[in-house]
């Protein structure tokens, strides 16, 4: 049942947009998150004590970037810049593509679907690892992080919708593969498809509790779907 939905919602796919941390890196695999968000919750608290409490609550960089906002443009320019420098250094040690998504990234071309990995991670790292492991060849359009705009980030729908104008593909034809119910709400938000990437136990309730058109545990079950146009 799941191999009909998921070759039902790429047939009708004319562009792949990948999620970065999950469905093709893990970024933060060499360099833990929480390390990072210790990190970026000591900047923020440097700018405005009354954060300090919930920047140390999170073990999630990204809700630390949320948070800087509150203090100002100087300490959201101070916790981005941080932050984008910290990914770039994380990837180059979280190790070798997730298992499955080379082979989907292949099959997306290969197939004659555009694709582009619309990532709430800077653009800066997703550059990095696609250029360390060799795979810039198979993405047509990477789009990260809005720089100092955290309010852009999924679930907001801007990345899909620069995502879609950068391919020149209609959002109705795009399909995003995320592994967050952010990414799910993202895609529900454009009228687009989303497929839910369950790469931890509890997460195919979740996304298809989402709305995810279809839920997968493995990024070689995309490979194996993905037919010719």
């Amino acid at each position: 049942m799941e191999s009909n939905a998921l070759k039902n919602v790429l047939e009708a796919t004319r562009a792949v947009l990948f999620d970065f941390d999950g469905p093709i890196c893990d970024v933060f695999a060499g360099q833990p998150a929480l390390d990072i968000a210790r990190q970026l919750a000591a900047t923020l608290a440097s700018f405005d004590r009354s954060l300090e409490y919930k920047a140390y609550g999170t073990n999630d960089p990204m809700e630390v970037l949320r948070l800087a906002p509150q203090a100002g443009e100087s300490a959201l320019q101070a916790v981005e810049d941080k932050l984008s420098q910290a990914e770039v250094s994380a990837v180059r040690s979280a190790g070798p593509p997730v298992s499955g998504a080379v082979a989907a990234l292949e099959a997306a071309r290969t197939s004659g679907r555009k694709v582009a990995i619309v990532s709430n991670n800077s653009a800066a790292c997703v550059h990095e690892f696609l250029l360390l492991h060799g795979l810039q060849r198979l993405v047509d359009a990477v789009v990260g992080r809005a720089p100092y705009r955290p309010e852009a980030m999924k679930p907001a729908p801007d990345s899909l919708l620069r995502a879609s104008s950068d391919l020149g593909v209609p959002l109705r034809d795009c399909t995003l593969i995320g592994d967050s119910v952010t990414d799910v709400e993202a895609a529900r938000a454009t009228g687009g498809r989303s497929i839910g990437f369950a790469n931890k136990a509890g997460k195919e309730r979740s996304l298809a509790a989402a709305g995810a058109d279809v839920v997968v545990i493995t990024m070689a079950a995309v490979a194996d779907s993905l037919g010719p146009l």
